[in-house]
């Protein structure tokens, strides 16, 4: 059976760094989409708009070739986003976005010592986080005549699969979320169902 599993945080987290007087605000936030990450950037940048930069990393998915960013905002090519990933990486986290403020201190840091800032104030962030294990669920709606509801919830009931929405017009439609490793059961057992169609929305 494939992993089906990730790891990630369970609320924001905020770290911290300081060297030769430049200070590091790491937050570290779980995104499901590139409309979560803009709106966390948003707001980082709304809460310190004098900061000379702002440094983020974030990973989605369990695919580690795909879904992935490293921006060093104005920093020397490979000293800020790359340390952050690396401490996403190193933690095995997925699902998650980490942006680092930089008020500059006046004394250049060199391209060493900013790893170094990057990387302890994300580490801190993640010291302060508590990280947990989350199921990786496929979300589905499905479409039917009335007629096929029992057959339909027979199924559903066998999977355990759990419907977060109904609505019953002039057909049914409902929106269902099941684990990653279940749903080829599941949709080949609908698919058999006369007139009921599958639709896929998304994975998280």
């Amino acid at each position: 059976m494939s992993k089906d599993t990730y790891n990630t945080l369970k609320e924001p987290s905020l770290g911290e760094y300081r060297e030769k007087g430049s200070k590091f605000f790491a937050y570290a936030e779980a995104v499901y989409n590139e409309e979560q990450m803009k709106d966390f950037l948003f707001r980082v940048k709304k809460e310190h708009p004098k900061a000379r930069h702002h440094c983020y990393a974030y990973r989605l998915g369990i695919d580690k070739t795909v879904h992935y960013r490293a921006n060093d905002d104005g920093e020397p090519s490979g000293s800020a986003g790359l340390p952050i990933l690396g401490q996403i990486d190193s933690k095995e986290l997925s699902n998650i976005m980490v942006i680092v403020v930089r008020y500059f201190g006046g004394t250049k840091l060199g391209v060493p010592g900013l790893i170094n800032a990057y990387k302890t104030s994300t580490r801190d962030a993640f010291n302060q986080a508590i990280i947990i294990e989350k199921k990786i669920k496929h979300f589905y709606t499905l479409v039917y005549p009335y007629e096929q509801m029992n057959k339909v919830m027979k199924i559903l009931k066998k999977e355990q699969t759990k419907i977060l929405r109904q609505a019953f017009d002039n057909q049914c439609q409902i929106d269902i979320t099941i684990r990653t490793s279940q749903s080829e059961a599941l949709i080949n057992q609908l698919e058999k169902i006369n007139h009921l169609e599958v639709r896929f929305l998304y994975t998280r």
